[in-house]
């Protein structure tokens, strides 16, 4: 194993790292790519294919009440081993991972490269192509000489997001069914599409057969990232329907909707925008313009980690749709905004906090510096949390997620792995 902590979770499992490899490369091998413009949940086929291939996974794994709804959300239940006079007295937990991986603009076929023994440099991601992730672009892979990596093959992102959160949690309830003296409580399994396109799966997922008290996402990067802090989201829509004319005739008449939709956009403040922004600065983020002569749409995410910051940003919006309508009294203008998902800090409070001190002393006990970060985005976890069930996010391990340079250390992902068994051991005590 690769840390020296003594705690009953890490009996000798000499194979783990093989085991997270061998899961990994047949999940990702599933094309999965969540589409943006779909209308359907799952946005993509290849999700109900990972769906089926998990489920028999998870009867094979000895899991009860397994079931697929109509939209590819997957379930599944593990019942505590605890003496009945315990099983009452501890929490049930839930994980939750998205099948899901994001289109941004390569390839959606995934073919995992293993580099054993990274010595430093580029890494060769595809010596028939030429494709390396270059050390001096990515300063972070020095911090994982000698280990085990595994890459993409340069021409699509690598899907650790969130294919290693499967695995991870494949890999614990694998070691659970080899290791039946490992004591724990009611295990709670979910499995949800589309997360990458607006956390559309998850809202597709009965709670009623998943009566957690709470539960976790796998959905970050480095080593010992812990997140509780996400942004408020929500999406905005402008439409513009304009006049049209023939050039001859078209003075005073003609109104054209991108030139309204410009005039709209230049309200903004280029000061909060994502590319002028970082931490804890939320934005407005113009993401799509679509126009012809008489129509036009804009696409905008509004993100801010700050309940009232966030608001702020949507009463801006409406302020600059009433001085854009002012100025175009002859266009149609309309504004739809709508609320995507909560930062999660804000569903915590001291009566249910547990499931984050439980975090905290999962790495304590594993020797895991913490990294609490505050998130510039959102995870399945921000939706639950704002239905109430509080669900924090630990790390995979992976890195430079989103891009072909993204990359898994071996090491990460099998301390990612024990983590979320600690987690299964330590709500087992707490009676």
């Amino acid at each position: 194993m690769t840390t020296d902590s003594k705690t009953s979770c890490e009996v000798v499992w000499p194979n783990l790292q093989t085991r997270l490899k061998e899961r990994f490369f047949r999940y990702a091998a599933i094309e999965t790519q969540s589409k943006e413009a779909s209308t359907e949940v799952p946005s993509n086929p290849g999700q109900w294919d990972l769906a089926k291939l998990l489920m028999q996974d998870l009867e094979e794994l000895g899991l009860q009440d397994i079931s697929l709804n109509d939209h590819c959300v997957v379930t599944a239940y593990l019942p505590s081993n605890l003496s009945d006079e315990a099983k009452g007295k501890v929490p049930a937990v839930g994980w939750v991972c998205h099948m899901d991986t994001v289109d941004v603009g390569l390839s959606p076929h995934v073919h995992p490269v293993f580099v054993p023994n990274y010595q430093g440099g580029d890494v060769c991601q595809n010596a028939e192509e030429q494709i390396y992730i270059s050390a001096a672009d990515h300063p972070e892979l020095q911090d994982y000489i000698g280990q085990d990596l595994i890459v993409s093959d340069g021409r699509s992102v690598l899907g650790a997001d969130n294919k290693a959160a499967i695995t991870n949690i494949m890999c614990a309830l694998e070691y659970l069914s080899q290791h039946p003296e490992f004591k724990h409580g009611d295990i709670y399994i979910a499995f949800v599409p589309d997360e990458e396109v607006g956390l559309r799966g998850v809202r597709k997922l009965d709670l009623a057969k998943f009566p957690v008290d709470f539960a976790y996402t796998i959905d970050c990067c480095a080593l010992g990232e812990v997140v509780y802090e996400t942004f408020n989201a929500g999406s905005a829509s402008l439409t513009v329907k304009g006049i049209t004319a023939h050039p001859m005739s078209s003075k005073n008449q003609l109104v054209n909707p991108l030139m309204v939709a410009v005039d709209f956009i230049n309200l903004l403040n280029r000061a909060e925008m994502p590319e002028h922004t970082e931490g804890r600065e939320g934005y407005i983020w113009v993401t799509e313009f679509h126009s012809d002569v008489l129509n036009c749409q804009v696409n905008m995410h509004i993100r801010d980690h700050n309940k009232a910051g966030y608001e702020a940003k949507k009463a801006y919006l409406q302020e600059a749709l009433k001085i854009t309508r002012l100025k175009h009294p002859k266009a149609v203008i309309d504004l739809q905004t709508e609320d995507v998902y909560s930062n999660i800090a804000d569903a915590l409070n001291d009566q249910n906090r547990q499931c984050l001190d439980n975090l905290y002393e999962a790495l304590k006990q594993l020797d895991i510096p913490a990294k609490t970060i505050a998130m510039r985005g959102g995870t399945d976890g921000s939706y639950l949390s704002a239905c109430g069930l509080p669900t924090p996010n630990y790390f995979t391990g992976a890195l430079n997620f989103h891009s072909r340079c993204e990359f898994i250390p071996m090491q990460s992902i099998e301390l990612s792995c024990l983590t979320t068994l600690k987690l299964m051991e330590l709500a087992a005590r707490q009676q």
